[in-house]
């Protein structure tokens, strides 16, 4: 007596993965709710991106391209707090009824229920870094600051920091609101947004943060990402270059390896926030 088997299809679920990577010259712009006809906004992480369910204390993190003479839409946000990073050009930052120019390599921080945005006055397209952070519910919010603190890296001293080889200085931009060691210290989420200068041949050390996901973006420069574990379970290294992104989900082994051949540089805008702890263990 011959059985008949059936061939069942192997149950599949998909997993979310630890770490996303995005080359940002080969995004295409997309539609939310600050971008207009002059404000192109690609979306590397969260809004707009087709994996931001992923993202646990990141609302968006991506580039800005405003035209010359053209304008950002105002967003308020009821509870996120923005910063933003000038890869180019000048603009300006209205903030609430007040402008703030702003120039290249300056940084700010944009606090919750703020009206801000972004105009183009000059005669060249301007690119900005625009980053946005949750701030859960039940995290007091102090009254809005009446102007924003801006920033350019230029004044901020490069320094090691502990735990990581010489061969890496950090600039210290954007930290939290206990904090004192950063050049503006006024955020609820962001724990640190940082600049790394990388020596030929330097790196950070591949590590882990338990409580927090943390992105990187490649300004110039060729190494190795280090994204989570490779095949000795320890440093998955991958390829990167100027215009790569890289998110890292909580506990994911992140790091960064230089190149040695050229002799030359490299420099990583990256930042960090914590994420809620899971009220249920799994």
């Amino acid at each position: 007596m011959l059985l008949a088997v059936t061939h069942l299809p192997a149950q599949e679920r998909q997993v979310d993965p630890t770490w996303l990577h995005r080359f940002v010259p080969s995004l295409t712009p997309v539609n939310i709710p600050f971008a207009s006809g002059h404000c192109h906004y690609k979306a590397i992480f969260g809004e707009g991106d087709s994996e931001q369910r992923i993202l646990r204390s990141v609302s968006r993190f991506g580039e800005i391209t405003v035209d010359p003479g053209g304008a950002c839409q105002t967003p308020t946000y009821d509870r996120d707090e923005e910063l933003y990073f000038v890869l180019q050009g000048k603009a300006n930052l209205h903030y609430e009824d007040r402008a703030f120019p702003l120039r290249t390599n300056d940084f700010t921080y944009v606090g919750p229920r703020i009206k801000h945005s972004i105009e183009n006055l000059s005669d060249q397209p301007v690119l900005i870094m625009v980053m946005g952070f949750k701030i859960p519910a039940k995290t007091s919010i102090g009254p809005p600051l009446p102007q924003p603190k801006i920033v350019n890296t230029d004044e901020v001293k490069e320094e090691t920091v502990d735990g990581h080889p010489t061969s890496v200085l950090y600039k210290l931009l954007i930290g939290p609101r206990s904090g004192k060691r950063d050049a503006i210290d006024q955020a609820y989420v962001v724990t640190s947004l940082f600049l790394m200068d990388f020596a030929p041949g330097g790196t950070n050390f591949p590590h882990h943060h338990e409580t927090a996901e943390e992105i990187y973006l490649v300004i110039d420069g060729e190494g190795e990402m280090v994204a989570g574990g490779g095949m000795d379970g320890i440093e998955g290294r991958h390829a990167a270059k100027a215009g790569d992104a890289y998110y890292f989900r909580s506990n994911c082994t992140v790091g960064f390896y230089n190149q040695k051949k050229s002799g030359a540089k490299a420099h990583i805008l990256a930042v960090r926030s914590r994420i809620p702890l899971p009220e249920d263990e799994d």
